[in-house]
C-alpha cells in the first residue's frame, strides 16, 4: 500500500490508476477513496487518476486532531506536493470541496487547472446574522448527539436519501457499509468543521474555471443553501444542475456526472 506522510507524521493512504493529465478525487465525510470506483473506471483509461483517504478514514492514520479546514487543506497540499502533481483537476465531492476551496485560497492555484464541485456543502452552513438562510446551530448539535447515540443506526435510517428509489439494494448496502467505517469522534469533528466554517471569502479568491454539479433532490446540501451560492462566489464558476440528483448523484447520474467532467476536463 501506498502512503503520503503529512507535516504531523500522519500517513495518508492514497490509490492511483492509469496515466496522463492527473485528475485528483477528494471524497466526502465518512467515507473514502472507495468512494470514487465508478469515476476510477470512467476516468482511468484517459488520465492519471488519483485518490487518497483524509485522516482519520479508509486506510490512513487516525490522529486525535487535525481536523480543521486548515490542516485538512494542508494535508491536500501534502498530496499534492509529494506526488508531484502538476496542472492537476481537483474533483471534490460533499465535504471534500471544502477542503479544495481551503486548499486553493490557501495555496493558489499554481498546480491546479480546474475543479469540479459535486454536491457542494460550501459556501457556509450555519446560520448567523450575515448568513440568514443558514441552518441554526442547534440543528446541528442534535444532529451530532443523535450519531453519538448509535452512528451506524442513522447512517442506515438516511441511507434513501443519499440514492434514489431504483437504486439497487446491493448498492445501497455496499455504500451503508463504507459510510459506517469511520470513528465517531473524527465523524464528529469533521461534521464541526463542515458546518461552521465560513468559506465565503476562499471561494472569491479562487481564480480558476469551477464547474458546480448539484441535483435538485439532494436533501443532504439544499442546492439553495450550497450549490447555487457557491458558483455565484466564483469568478470563473458554471452551476449546472441536475434534475431528479440527490446527494449520492456520483451513484444515481454516474454517466451524466462523468459526461459533464469528460466535457471540463476538455474545455
Amino acid at each position: 500500500m501506498a502512503f503520503v506522510e503529512t507535516k504531523d507524521g500522519t500517513r495518508l493512504f492514497y490509490r492511483e490508476d492509469g496515466q496522463g493529465k492527473p485528475i485528483l478525487f477528494v471524497h466526502s465525510l465518512s467515507a473514502n477513496s472507495r468512494l470514487w470506483e465508478y469515476q476510477f473506471a470512467a476516468f482511468s483509461e484517459r488520465y492519471r487518476t488519483i485518490g487518497f483517504d483524509r485522516r482519520g478514514h479508509g486506510r490512513s492514520d487516525i490522529p486525535a486532531s487535525g481536523y480543521d479546514a486548515d490542516t485538512l487543506a494542508d494535508d491536500l497540499a501534502r498530496v499534492i506536493e509529494v506526488l508531484d502533481l502538476r496542472d492537476v483537476t481537483l474533483v471534490g465531492h460533499s465535504m471534500g470541496c471544502c477542503e479544495i476551496a481551503r486548499y486553493l485560497s490557501r495555496y493558489g492555484s499554481g498546480r491546479v487547472a480546474r475543479a469540479v464541485l459535486l454536491a457542494p456543502t460550501t459556501p457556509f452552513l450555519l446560520r448567523t446574522a450575515d448568513n440568514p438562510n443558514g441552518v441554526p446551530a442547534e440543528a446541528f448539535e442534535a444532529l451530532r448527539a443523535e450519531w453519538r447515540k448509535d452512528y451506524p443506526k442513522w447512517i442506515a435510517d438516511n441511507a434513501a436519501a443519499f440514492f434514489v428509489p431504483d437504486t439497487s439494494p446491493a448498492m445501497m448496502q455496499w455504500g451503508i457499509a463504507m459510510l459506517q467505517e469511520i470513528a465517531l469522534p473524527v465523524a464528529l469533528a469533521c461534521n464541526r468543521m463542515m458546518t461552521t466554517t465560513d468559506f465565503r471569502g476562499d471561494l472569491k479568491r479562487i481564480d480558476i474555471p469551477v464547474l458546480v454539479l448539484h441535483g435538485d433532490k439532494d436533501v443532504s446540501a439544499a442546492l439553495a443553501l450550497t450549490g447555487e451560492p457557491t458558483a455565484a462566489l466564483l469568478r470563473h464558476g458554471r452551476l449546472k444542475v441536475i434534475e431528479g440528483a440527490p446527494h449520492g448523484l456520483i451513484y444515481t447520474h454516474m454517466e451524466q456526472v462523468n459526461a459533464d467532467i469528460f466535457e471540463f476536463l476538455k474545455s
